[in-house]
């Protein structure tokens, strides 16, 4: 018990020489993104995830409240949790926009999102999300990565290390940015935590080149690069040979080899110029407006059509995060990301690729339902609310024309079939064949799970029958 087997136990350790305990399970000697068999027959093959930052008002756009309108002025008698005290109001504000019904299933959607309102009967809107955090990164992380704390591997990350992808020339893990700039907490949204740096999100950027040094320089085109390329793999090998079980060499080997190989494929899938006029007005393309959200939903849709498993579009900063004069910032929302979002719906159910793609749409909260800087109207906004807001869901198993949860009368707590977090990611590692509680990664000796934040199930009332 003296400081010489304390010394040489962790001289041991450094040269990687312990034995593994019989009760701690041994990590794989190498990892790869080679498509893997689920155990369960999956419904779903591929996810694109169109994160809204910032905080969507649910009562503004997917959950009409007709209690807080008849009340609006009035004193909310409940107990509220403000973010921004000095701003605080308990005052009911009622939302300034008609809700009417639309598709067979008689969804109630906003006048807000009128395109939105077209795809109802395709997707499951999920009104009794909460985290019960109101702040925006800790109910990022959770919904990001099952637990509100930085430095897990995102739901991408999870997803590619469990699944692998179809494709090998092309990132399983893609994430488009938006030109405005990374959303709040940055690079983390995509980060692979403690994984392999394998597993984490590749970024394609928002304006041409969308990957940067994707080219050779010309008088390296050809047979030349073909042969220097051969070399260059015949010595990582003999190198990577010598030092087996190192996740950062095998990563930078991977995204080398993987670079090369995607000169050709990744120009092909984000060359749009190839999609007709139908397609790029359905996506908005023709307007200013809805132009460069449109061309990453597109772009999307081409990827998952390749073998790409996840893709993740995020918006700059959080623009949802209507604190002040939300009737002309929501509006602005929707204008640039309704269009788009219907739109891939609709393309991807027009290619037959909707039953095996899941889209998700939501943030990491919703909004308060009282006045935030209660004065002038134009001014009037809304403070954080983890406790109940709204996302939604379509393809892969999911339900169509469905609504499910409630929060209460004025919107703010999930109060019927409250989904959380995990349990909105056991229902899709679900679909994608996967059981929650099963899928694992040990990290020093610890078992880790994407659901590791509390107890969850998976939300079987919004699946269809034979999922």
């Amino acid at each position: 018990m003296g400081v010489g087997s304390v010394a040489l136990a962790w001289m041991l350790k450094e040269e990687r020489l312990l034995a593994t305990p019989a009760n701690v399970p041994r990590l794989p000697q190498s990892f790869d993104l080679k498509p893997r068999v689920p155990t369960e027959v999956p419904r779903a093959r591929a996810m694109i995830s169109l994160f809204m930052h910032g905080g969507p008002s649910h009562i503004d756009l997917f959950d009409p409240k007709p209690e807080l309108s008849r009340r609006s002025g009035d004193d909310y008698a409940g107990e509220i949790t403000f973010s921004f005290v000095d701003r605080a109001s308990k005052k009911l504000f009622g939302s300034p926009w008609k809700f009417a019904r639309h598709g067979a299933s008689g969804t109630d959607v906003s006048e807000l999102l009128p395109h939105f309102a077209s795809i109802v009967d395709d997707v499951t809107v999920i009104r009794s999300m909460h985290t019960d955090i109101n702040g925006h990164e800790p109910s990022i992380w959770y919904m990001n990565t099952g637990k509100a704390q930085p430095g897990r591997p995102a739901l991408g990350s999870w997803l590619t290390y469990g699944l692998g992808t179809e494709s090998q020339s092309l990132p399983a893990y893609v994430v488009l940015t938006d030109p405005g700039g990374h959303p709040v907490d940055g690079v983390r949204n995509w980060s692979n935590g403690f994984m392999p740096p394998l597993f984490q999100g590749t970024i394609v950027r928002s304006a041409e080149p969308r990957i940067l040094n994707l080219d050779p320089p010309p008088h390296l085109k050809g047979t030349l690069q073909e042969q220097n390329l051969a070399l260059l793999a015949r010595l990582n090998r003999e190198h990577l040979s010598r030092h087996r079980g190192e996740a950062d060499l095998e990563a930078r080997i991977a995204s080398y080899e993987l670079a090369a190989r995607m000169q050709g494929a990744a120009k092909e899938a984000l060359d749009i110029t190839g999609e007709s006029e139908a397609t790029r007005k359905l996506y908005g393309l023709d307007d200013p407006i809805t132009r460069e959200y449109g061309t990453r939903c597109l772009i999307a849709r081409r990827l998952v059509e390749r073998g790409v498993r996840f893709v993740q579009l995020f918006v700059n900063g959080q623009i949802w995060d209507n604190h002040e004069s939300i009737r002309s910032g929501l509006a602005s929302c929707c204008r640039k990301t309704d269009q788009p979002s219907a739109a891939l719906v609709k393309d991807l159910k027009a290619r037959g690729l909707l039953d095996s793609t899941i889209v998700h749409w939501g943030g990491e909260i919703g909004r308060l339902p009282v006045t935030e800087n209660h004065g002038a109207a134009e001014k009037a906004g809304r403070d954080h609310n983890g406790q109940g807001f709204t996302s939604w869901v379509a393809g892969g198993g999911f339900k169509g024309g469905m609504t499910y949860g409630e929060t209460d009368e004025f919107g703010h707590k999930a109060v019927v079939n409250p989904v959380s977090p995990n349990d909105y990611h056991a229902t899709l590692l679900h679909l994608f064949g996967m059981d929650h509680t099963q899928l694992r990664y040990f990290q020093n000796g610890q078992e880790q799970h994407l659901t590791d934040g509390k107890p969850c199930r998976v939300v079987k009332e919004i699946l269809r029958h034979s999922a």
